[in-house]
């Protein structure tokens, strides 16, 4: 049941002593307001409310605290690893750019040094890639990626940019293969530079170098002394390095001295080489020329005793003075 407007009793009724109530706390009031402002009296007791009430307030919020500090952790230590992978990926791949750069300038290095050499020389020679390398006990050999289509034949000198490697023993069609200098079936005739002796330098199967076993016991042979190639035999051209002499000693005869020498040239370490041509001879493959028969005139009628004419390659053997001592007869 609904209360009526005179039922209602309001704080202060409209009655003398309603008056008097609110005249009171007016008072009241006042004298607060007047003491707290003097003293800081209500300061006091809000800070102390505040002290006593902070620890239920942190105690209530430390499980929203910890879900939130513990989906920070989670996130910032995921952000970290997937930067961390991303600067792990970029440092492999600048890593590798600038392994790559290296060798790139290195390659263009020592193509520069062929190119100078051969501008300085004013050589015919052709540049030829090193694909296999043999450096085993009994045979040092090379393989490079240019045959018989470009050109080159057996014989040939290879060289680098520091010196002699050695000679081409067996051209393939696409490639070719060669024999170092520090092979040991290998000769090739050198000089001293600062003397001029000549001698024979063989190769070794120490640790790559060239042996030097014929030198004369009163020869000036010292170590530090440049070989470059005599020229004799006609295969290796003159002036070209060979090797540095390390040690010179007492052959096991005692008859001569034994020098050992290291060569010039890197072979272990060489990509690019170039191959000596004449001066004359074109460098690139030979060009086809189309077998042609005899003339009708000229050949043999049957049963004519006039012998055919001799083939091109019986006809240089033939015409190849013979390499064989002569018999002296007694």
């Amino acid at each position: 049941m609904a209360l009526s407007r005179e039922d209602s009793s309001p704080l202060f009724a409209g009655t003398v002593a309603g008056t008097l109530k609110l005249i009171f706390y007016l008072a009241l009031a006042m004298v607060l307001m007047v003491l707290d402002h003097r003293n800081g009296w209500i300061w006091r007791l809000r800070y102390t409310t505040s002290v006593l009430v902070e620890p239920v307030y942190r105690l209530a919020s430390m499980p929203a605290n910890g879900m939130r500090a513990l989906s920070v952790a989670f996130s910032d230590r995921k952000l970290l690893t997937e930067q961390n992978q991303r600067l792990r990926e970029d440092l492999l791949l600048a890593n590798a750019k600038l392994n790559r750069m290296a060798a790139v300038a290195e390659q263009n290095q020592r193509l520069k040094e062929l190119l100078d050499t051969q501008h300085s020389l004013e050589l015919n020679v052709q540049l030829a890639r090193v694909i296999d390398v043999d450096l085993g006990g009994s045979r040092h050999r090379m393989m490079l990626n240019v045959g018989a289509r470009d050109g080159v034949k057996a014989g040939q000198v290879v060289i680098d940019a520091h010196g002699v490697i050695g000679q081409v023993v067996e051209v393939m069609r696409r490639t070719s293969l060669v024999m170092l200098v520090t092979d040991p079936d290998h000769a090739i005739p050198v000089v001293v530079e600062r003397t001029g002796l000549r001698t024979v330098a063989y190769g070794s199967r120490d640790g790559g170098l060239l042996s030097l076993p014929n030198i004369s016991m009163a020869a000036d042979v010292h170590p530090g002394d440049k070989l470059l190639t005599s020229g004799l035999g006609g295969r290796f051209p003159p002036g070209f390095p060979v090797g540095e002499i390390r040690s010179v000693e007492p052959a096991a005869s005692g008859m001569f001295l034994e020098g050992r020498a290291r060569p010039t040239a890197d072979i272990d370490r060489s990509e690019d080489v170039l191959l000596l041509h004449d001066l004359a001879e074109p460098v690139g493959p030979p060009e086809p020329v189309a077998p042609a028969g005899p003339p009708a005139d000229l050949a043999p009628a049957p049963g004519s005793s006039i012998a055919p004419a001799p083939r091109p390659a019986e006809a240089a053997s033939s015409a190849a003075p013979s390499t064989q001592a002569p018999t002296v007869q007694p």
